[in-house]
């Protein structure tokens, strides 16, 4: 008989070939005949497994198939499609018209038949009958199997020991001896319903037992039919591979449906995963971006405190416990506010990344309200210091002028002592007339001293209004004391007046004076204020701040040094009037009285005072020098913090130019560039034993009161803020490569893609600042080939799109942002619709969803994120316990709220 069959192709021409049948069911081959019982029963529970979906069944293979009736039958059942309407006619050409309709379906579907003919499945060849169910088999049970590019008995295969591999005593390699002790039947059931077998307590030694029980829990709990005797599998040394293929593609389709829900809850366990972590992250930047906030407005009250202090140790006090913030309490929180500006642009990268709208953090602490606040914090800064340094210098000068007040107020009141007195007293009364032209000489001479000690009295009232109009603490007691003095001054003037007038009064009925005690009294008195002058200024006190003031006091003294030698002869020509006086009395053979009448100066006290003076000159001397060391060393001081500044200033400037040009300019993989980078971070790093050089330099500085310096015009405040400005410029590149990471692996976006995107990047950043404005982006887009021309249609879509890389409207666009952008455009993401039909398929296609649904798919942590965040289904169809899966999953894209 010829078989038209043999050569049958696929009539649609894009059928896929699968499998020819193979050789052992070749005509002049004998089929083992307990292979032939095992693949009877299986290929007849088989078939009866989809023919009683059509109501009916078959009880022998070879002889209800004969007709071709059932045969058809079984054929549209299993294929979902009408065959050719069946001859019902009961002649043998009308039973061989029906097979041969069946057997042209089968080679319609891609399946090449050999050696089956129409007419022996008629005649009842069941040999014949079993190779063609074996076929239809192989062609709608087994060929649709795919697995990890693998299909029909190797996909199946492959399946099985996915599936088997955690279990122990099962190690499925083939279809026949490995599935003898019957472990492996059950496994596949515990895979999937571990509700049903008690694995552990099957025995391996007991295979009957263990084929029964997966073969009745089959049946009975997932409706596959028992098609195999677990005596047949056992008794036979070889169980039959067909008959075992057979029965185990029915748990792959039966199990087909639990891995789309494995699948579905994979893709919404990983959805919500992301949304967790991206929750995290914006509860971690809330909770660090309200303490930052909260740290400077605590710490911006304590800058802007202005509370005088009394004296220059109190503030230099306060001066150490601003030292200590700049370094011991301020560095952790500049660390702080460049981590939460890294977190920031990594949350915003990853909800980009993910399809999720951008975060924008509570109102406050917005990144710039941050900055802000920052910018606040030190500009308090900049002024406490400022304030700090100006009330010390205040307060040094207030100690001054009070000390240089007492002494000079000591001083004055040491004059004074008595005078009231004297000027009060009646003794020309009783006078001689040359006593009272004395008298009156002497009262000259005491005038002339009165108007010599005016200035000294000035400069004491001048000094307590300076430290009134300072505002020094013990003012009331400096002010008393100098009004003491005035009135007391005024008191002597109203005295010395009225004396005068008595003696000028007395003066005429007086005469006789002594002409030499006169001119010896006349020019010892300014002589001997001269000297106490001198004395005062040898003994006064000095500050000053460089080398220029000390060299000008030097210059005041060897001035003061020059002018000696004429006072040392005024000195010489007082003691020789008084020595005239001697020689006449001596050669008059006068007696005189006793001491100069008209003034108290005596010759031994002008030289005592002179003694004094010279002796107090060389005091000056060493005192001057001293303090002109001390400024030189100040002076050395101030060139070595210039030097070390002017280093490190160029270096940061130097420093932060390359930065710039690397941003620009770097090449290779995005993870060498990241290595380079932060190889780069550890050199920049390295140079910190200079800050700290530095910083050692500043403090002594402040230390020895060094207030200018005219040799660099960098200071340390300055050098700070570049140097913290350094630090967060490497970290923010840094950080924008690592970002560019995540959006090349995210996407899938390669090295050349993310070089050609930084090219066209760089070629319209024309300023290098690492930003596009709004026209440079819009030329860069036009480039790529965008339709954003100057037009209504193009200008909405450059608005649409300015919305996406901009969405805090700032006017600019980051490389981060343009390579989102472009990567957006360029790939697949996640969709809220993809979501949703994953839901679908957990939901068994409702439109609604329940808790214990969920729980049994999802793991338990994110079953319960979607129960507490779903919302009740209020559809027409909804059940009791209902959730909207559809709502929660357009809230996780920013569709609605969630």
């Amino acid at each position: 008989m010829v078989d038209y069959h043999a050569n049958n192709q696929s009539s649609t021409g894009g059928v896929q070939m699968y499998m020819e049948p193979e050789n052992d069911w070749d005509r002049d081959l004998l089929l083992d005949p307990a292979w032939e019982k095992q693949q009877r029963k299986t290929f007849t529970a088989w078939c009866n497994s989809h023919l009683r979906k059509s109501g009916t069944q078959i009880e022998n293979i070879e002889e209800d198939f004969r007709d071709g009736l059932k045969l058809m039958l079984l054929l549209e059942t299993i294929a979902g499609e009408r065959l050719p309407k069946p001859e019902r006619g009961k002649m043998r050409v009308h039973k061989i018209n029906n097979v041969n309709k069946a057997l042209d379906f089968i080679a319609g579907k891609g399946v090449k038949l050999v050696s089956i003919g129409a007419e022996e499945i008629v005649d009842g060849n069941a040999k014949m009958t079993l190779g063609m169910i074996w076929t239809i088999i192989l062609r709608f049970a087994i060929q649709d199997i795919s697995v990890e590019e693998t299909s029909a008995k190797e996909g199946l295969l492959l399946w099985c020991q996915r599936k088997t591999a955690p279990y122990k005593n099962v190690n499925v390699q083939n279809f026949h001896i490995s599935w003898k002790d019957g472990l492996a039947f059950n496994a596949l059931i515990h895979r999937h319903r571990p509700d049903l077998i008690d694995y552990d307590s099957l025995r391996k030694d007991d295979p009957v037992t263990n084929l029964n029980n997966a073969f009745e829990v089959a049946e009975k709990h997932l409706d596959i039919p028992k098609m195999l005797d677990a005596e047949d599998i056992v008794g036979t040394l070889r169980p039959d591979e067909k008959a075992i293929m057979t029965y185990v593609s029915c748990f792959y389709h039966a199990f087909s449906g639990a891995q789309k829900a494995e699948t579905a809850a994979n893709r919404i366990c990983k959805v919500l995963a992301v949304n967790q972590e991206n929750e995290q992250m914006m509860e971690d930047y809330e909770k660090l971006a309200s303490e930052l906030l909260e740290w400077i407005r605590r710490t911006v009250p304590w800058l802007e405190n202005r509370t005088q202090e009394k004296t220059v140790n109190d503030m230099q006090a306060k001066q150490e416990d601003f030292r200590d913030y700049r370094c011991v309490h301020k560095p952790p929180k500049v660390q702080e506010k460049c981590q939460l500006e890294i977190s920031f642009n990594t949350l915003q990268t990853k909800l980009r990344l993910s399809n999720r709208p951008a975060f924008m953090p509570s109102e406050g602490r917005m990144v710039s309200d941050i900055n802000g606040a920052w910018h606040t914090l030190e500009g308090a800064e900049k002024g406490y210091e400022e304030w700090i340094l100006s009330e010390i210098r205040r307060l040094e000068r207030l100690e001054h002028l009070a000390e240089k007040f007492h002494q000079k107020a000591a001083i004055h009141e040491s004059w004074t002592d008595g005078k009231e007195a004297m000027l009060t007293q009646k003794d020309y009364e009783t006078s001689t007339l040359s006593e009272v032209k004395a008298l009156l000489r002497k009262h000259e001479a005491f005038e002339s001293d009165l108007a010599a000690h005016q200035d000294r009295v000035e400069q004491i009232a001048a000094i307590a209004q300076e430290l009134n109009e300072l505002d020094y603490y013990d003012s009331a007691k400096v002010n008393a004391r100098c009004q003491k003095i005035c009135d007391q001054w005024d008191s002597l003037g109203a005295f010395t007046q009225s004396r005068k007038e008595s003696l000028e009064r007395t003066e005429k009925q007086l005469e006789s004076i002594d002409e030499l005690y006169l001119e010896y009294a006349k020019r010892a008195a300014p002589f001997n204020n001269w000297m106490e002058g001198a004395m005062e200024d040898l003994q006064d006190m000095f500050i000053v701040h460089n080398i220029e003031e000390i060299q000008g006091l030097i210059t005041a003294h060897e001035q003061f040094k020059s002018t000696l030698a004429e006072a040392n002869k005024e000195r010489e020509a007082i003691q020789a009037i008084q020595a005239e006086v001697q020689k006449i009395a001596q050669s008059n053979g006068i007696k005189l009285s006793g001491a100069n009448p008209y003034t108290t100066i005596t010759p031994e006290s002008i030289d005592g005072k002179w003694e004094k003076a010279m002796a107090m000159v060389p005091l000056r001397d060493t005192a001057l020098q001293g303090e002109l060391n001390k400024q030189n060393s100040n002076d050395t001081l101030r060139a070595k913090f210039a030097t070390q500044a002017n280093t490190v200033g160029a270096y940061i400037q130097a420093k932060m130019e390359e930065i710039g040009r690397i941003s620009i300019e770097m090449n290779g993989t995005l993870e060498d560039q990241l290595t380079n980078l932060k190889e780069y971070q550890k050199t920049i790093m390295s140079y910190m034993p200079e800050i700290n050089t530095l910083e050692g330099y500043h403090q002594l500085i402040q230390e020895a009161l060094i207030f200018d310096n005219q040799y660099t015009s960098y200071t340390m405040e300055h050098l700070r803020v570049g140097w913290e400005q350094l630090l967060t410029t490497i970290a923010r590149t840094i950080n924008e490569v690592e970002n560019q990471i995540l959006t090349r692996d995210a996407k899938g976006i390669t090295q050349e893609q993310l070089h050609e995107y930084r090219a066209s990047f760089n070629h319209f950043d024309k300023d290098h600042s690492g930003a596009l404005m709004a026209e440079e982006f819009k030329a860069c887009l036009i480039s790529l080939g965008y339709d954003v021309e100057n037009e209504k249609q193009g200008e909405s879509e450059f608005a649409r799109i300015m919305s996406i890389v901009d969405p805090n409207g700032s006017g600019a666009v980051t490389f981060q942002a343009f390579i989102d952008f472009m990567s957006r455009e360029t790939t697949d993401t996640d969709t809220a619709d993809q979501v949703i039909a994953s839901f679908k398929i957990l939901a068994a296609d409702k439109t609604f969803i329940t808790a214990e649904e969920l729980r049994r798919e999802l793991p338990p942590d994110q079953a319960e994120y979607c129960i507490a965040r779903m919302a009740p289904y209020t559809g027409a169809d909804a059940a009791p316990g209902a959730l909207d899966y559809m709502s929660f999953s357009t809230a996780l894209y920013g569709e609605s709220d969630l």
